[in-house]
């Protein structure tokens, strides 16, 4: 299989990974797709698509941070649905490197009643790491188009 198309296959395969780790909500198996220097930059509403207003909520990847912080949104919000769908995907010519635009429609509601919608499109940044396995790097945060 030429290495582009296999790279893709890898990036494909990963948002579903991620996907059902949302839908199971299963810490471990998110925290595992993101490399150590991943970094998730939010816009402060989906309507604002200028880099300059976006702000990291989170800051640089800390598998014990972000376990703790996502394990937190599992404990205390409940996934009403998860709907995912993959626009895109380019794989650098090397193969070494790719995004997926997917289109998310994720809601949460807390156990006041109040929801958390994650509804837009975001761009999820994918990198092969020298052992050959490929990690999720940087991921937007929804913006809507």
């Amino acid at each position: 299989m030429e290495r582009r198309e296999h790279a893709r296959q890898i990036i494909e395969n990963m948002v579903h990974r991620e996907t059902r780790a949302w839908d199971e909500q299963d810490v471990n198996a998110l925290v595992d797709l993101f490399h150590p220097d991943m970094v998730w930059p939010w816009p402060p509403t989906v309507l604002d698509h200028d880099p300059t207003s976006w702000i990291f909520v989170m800051g640089r990847y800390d598998r014990a941070r972000w376990t703790q912080g996502w394990g937190g949104l599992f404990a205390t919000h409940s996934l009403v649905h998860n709907r995912r769908e993959i626009r895109k995907i380019v794989v650098t010519d090397e193969a070494d490197g790719g995004f997926a635009v997917v289109d998310i429609d994720t809601l949460w509601r807390d156990e006041q009643g109040r929801d958390n919608h994650w509804l837009g499109r975001v761009c999820k940044v994918y990198t092969r790491i020298s052992d050959g396995n490929w990690k999720l790097i940087m991921h937007t945060g929804a913006l809507a188009y």
